[in-house]
């Protein structure tokens, strides 16, 4: 199980959200220490002057009713009983342990401070002095130490940071993600415009010499379609001049003429497989197009007398493709099928949304290919074993597991249990 992202766009926004985190503890920790425990102190001290002047005259802290009633009339500040002061509120109050301590040490004694929050603000104070009463000293406009205010704050302030953090991140990986949506098109043979050069001076870079290079191979594709295409009308000439001669061939030669046109339409052959090679299918705008529609329309074409085809659709699912390059790809494996086998030809076609793709199956009852063989199939100008045959110049499914490469798909060859071999064609439903 992955826990920490692997992007650089993930990495660093976990690092953003974290050093935010140890400045809000630390920022937390530091108004705690500097502001709130400080302001404590104060106001302990300031409650400490306070008892201190309630027995400044009375040294055996006697206080008669008469006595305590003025002190109050006049401060604000009552001395009473414990079993008076329990009665008037003392006993709702909530024990401090920190204030009592603090309260000792300036009154030099054991004092105890107590607190009732109500509608008034009080603090009992069970001074040294006199063990026996509680003084009790109503603070106006001074609420309870709630830190929830501060708790908010911070997290509000770390989510903004976080979501600042995040669209920064994004706007400078921005450049990177269209970087790598070209490099894949580039791979599957598309050649997108320059991409603009933004983002920081590294990422400009970085793009600039993408577009250089990314027109440096189009440039090169380009002179290897032109370069391949005048060799061929380059030997298409000669090749019609040798035909022309062999139709006046006398008659008593016929078999020299027939092994002369059969070897003109062998090398015609292979000079087609060797445009389709290097042909710019995938230059085409991918358009959305039914996988039954395309099926249909390439069996269609494909018919061969004496020979059946069966097919067996299933869900018609609309997909992006080159329409033109898809139609041959099918159009090859159904011409390899017929013509590696005697038996019928099957084809299976579906969807499967557990992996997200829509498949073609094209199945025949044919001697099958070597496991080994397979895989080496696939590459330019490699041909099969000899229970396949061996004619060809050997790039047919050099072209389709290009286009199909191009279409963010995959094809692969399996020998069918019952005999023959299946050619599937799987691509992706977005």
């Amino acid at each position: 199980m992955k826990v920490l992202p692997r992007s650089a766009f993930g990495q660093t926004v976990l690092l953003i959200g974290f050093l935010l985190l140890i400045n809000q503890v630390v920022s937390y920790l530091s108004v705690a220490i500097y502001v709130i425990q400080p302001s404590l102190q104060q106001i302990n001290q300031l409650l400490a002057k306070q008892v201190k002047v309630v027995f400044m005259d009375a040294g055996d802290a006697q206080f008669s009713p008469r006595l305590a009633e003025s002190f109050h009339k006049e401060t604000g500040i009552g001395v009473y009983r414990e079993r008076d002061a329990l009665s008037i509120g003392l006993a709702e109050a909530e024990y401090y342990p920190f204030l009592s301590k603090q309260m000792s040490e300036l009154l030099e004694g054991d004092a105890e401070v107590r607190i009732f929050q109500g509608e008034e603000y009080l603090f009992w104070i069970r001074p040294p002095q006199a063990p026996n009463l509680w003084i009790k000293i109503p603070l106006t406009g001074f609420e309870e130490s709630n830190f929830s205010p501060l708790i908010f704050y911070l997290v509000l302030i770390g989510v903004l940071s976080v979501a600042g953090g995040w669209l920064f991140v994004r706007q400078l990986n921005r450049p990177l993600k269209a970087l790598e949506k070209a490099a894949e098109d580039v791979g599957k043979g598309k050649f997108p415009e320059p991409l603009t050069e933004q983002g920081s001076t590294e990422v400009v870079a970085v793009t600039r010499a993408f577009n250089h290079m990314s027109g440096g191979i189009k440039q090169l594709e380009a002179d290897r379609s032109l370069l391949m295409a005048g060799i061929s009308h380059d030997l298409r000439t000669p090749l019609t001049r040798i035909r022309l001669a062999s139709e006046m061939m006398s008659d008593n030669e016929d078999y020299l003429k027939e092994g002369i046109e059969k070897d003109i339409e062998d090398m015609n052959n292979i000079i087609d497989q060797f445009i389709d090679y290097i042909r710019h299918d995938m230059m085409e705008k991918s358009e959305p197009a039914k996988l039954n529609t395309l099926i249909e329309d390439v069996i269609s074409l494909e018919q061969v007398d004496g020979r059946n085809l069966t097919v067996s659709y299933g869900e018609d699912v609309e997909l992006p493709m080159v329409y033109v390059a898809m139609k041959r790809v099918l159009a090859n494996l159904i011409q390899n099928a017929f013509k590696y086998s005697d038996g019928d030809v099957e084809i299976d076609c579906g969807v499967e949304q557990s992996k997200n793709i829509a498949y073609v199956k094209i199945s025949d009852h044919g001697p099958g290919i070597s496991e080994s063989e397979m895989q080496r199939l696939f590459q330019p100008f490699t041909q099969g074993d000899t229970a396949r045959g061996t004619q060809g110049s050997g790039l047919g499914l050099a072209i389709i597991k290009r286009i199909v490469d191009g279409h963010g798909g995959c094809v692969s060859l399996h020998n069918r249990k019952s005999g023959g071999l299946v050619a599937v064609v799987e691509l992706p439903l977005s």
